[in-house]
């Protein structure tokens, strides 16, 4: 028996309400694409065995799974591909669910995603990697009631969160003619560890008039638009948010080069662009593949300027995690 998983990556647009005075913290929105993905395949074995690229985290996933589910059973894994770490792509949680995913087939345990992101400690703030793995598409989740969460811990990280993952409020189908060309430049990575620790104690509790704006741009513009496919007013609406609440904060954090990619989509066709996360991952929204080509050459090229990068585009993936099973 082989099973092979497939997992999209996804785009983390931004954290809703950094502010809490209402009760509820983080919220979030966000896309799955159809590239890179997280793809390993796993055959039962004697013990524990990782093969292929760079394995650490895998080996790490597949360990905090077997302790937390306490089974004999092990399994060799073969790594096939990997989403690039620390670069706002949402690899890690992609690659912890995906190890979760592939075991529980592999072995037999009934494990919804919810479970599984319980289980590998994701979730925890932002769900949007986490329902992208189950579903794909366009998300929007509600964050967390404050109540539940330790007081000193309300702005962290899903890295060392304890919270389960918040509830999904909309999941839509994304229009498969709406690209995204990704930039990563050869920069600094976004920040992670304790970094990204310090840097949500230090930038929250964000305004909370900005929280208000957030509100309106998703409710008024972006899901409108979505449904109505305006790709102009959701483009607009993302751009919009890359100046509010935690976006804002942290801008200080931005490499010049990130930004100047910005600048650059924009002024080349792009109908709004943005930063994934801590990025470096820089996206800009555009319409056609002849135009995602376009766009894409036209970055590839201008980031030679600053030391190159990885340019590439994709659409969205609309249907999560994929599982294949060989007998």
């Amino acid at each position: 028996m082989r099973v092979t998983v497939k997992t999209p990556c996804r785009l983390h647009f931004c954290l809703i309400d950094m502010n809490g005075s209402i009760g509820r913290v983080n919220g979030s929105i966000g896309l799955a694409l159809n590239y890179p993905n997280f793809i390993l395949e796993a055959r039962p074995s004697n013990k524990l065995r990782v093969l292929g690229k760079p394995s650490e985290l895998v080996e790490k996933a597949a360990s905090i799974f077997y302790k937390r589910i306490k089974t004999k059973d092990r399994s060799t894994l073969k790594v096939i591909s990997t989403i690039p770490r620390h670069v706002g792509l949402g690899s890690a949680t992609q690659a912890l669910l995906g190890v979760g995913t592939l075991l529980s087939r592999i072995h037999g345990k009934d494990l919804n995603t919810l479970k599984l992101a319980r289980i590998m400690g994701r979730g925890g703030t932002s769900g949007i990697g986490v329902y992208v793995h189950q579903f794909g598409g366009f998300i929007l989740d509600g964050g967390h009631d404050i109540r539940i969460k330790d007081i000193e811990n309300i702005f962290v990280p899903s890295s060392i969160s304890e919270s389960p993952p918040p509830p999904m409020l909309f999941r839509h189908n994304f229009p498969k003619e709406w690209k995204f060309v990704v930039a990563i430049p050869n920069v600094i990575k976004g920040s992670h560890g304790s970094r990204e620790v310090s840097v949500f104690k230090e930038q929250c509790p964000v305004p909370s008039n900005d929280v208000g704006d957030i509100c309106r741009i998703i409710l008024m513009k972006l899901l409108p638009a979505l449904l109505e496919q305006d790709i102009n007013e959701f483009g607009i609406g993302l751009s919009a948010l890359q100046n509010l609440g935690f976006a804002k904060t942290t801008q200080d954090l931005m490499h010049p080069t990130v930004k100047k990619s910005l600048k650059f989509m924009m002024d080349n066709g792009a109908y709004g662009a943005g930063q994934s996360s801590f990025g470096p991952t820089t996206y800009g929204l555009i319409k056609g593949e002849r135009k995602a080509e376009r766009l894409c050459m036209m970055v590839k090229d201008y980031l030679k300027e600053f030391g190159g990068g990885n340019v590439f585009y994709s659409e969205s993936n609309n249907s999560g995690v994929e599982v294949k099973i060989d007998d």
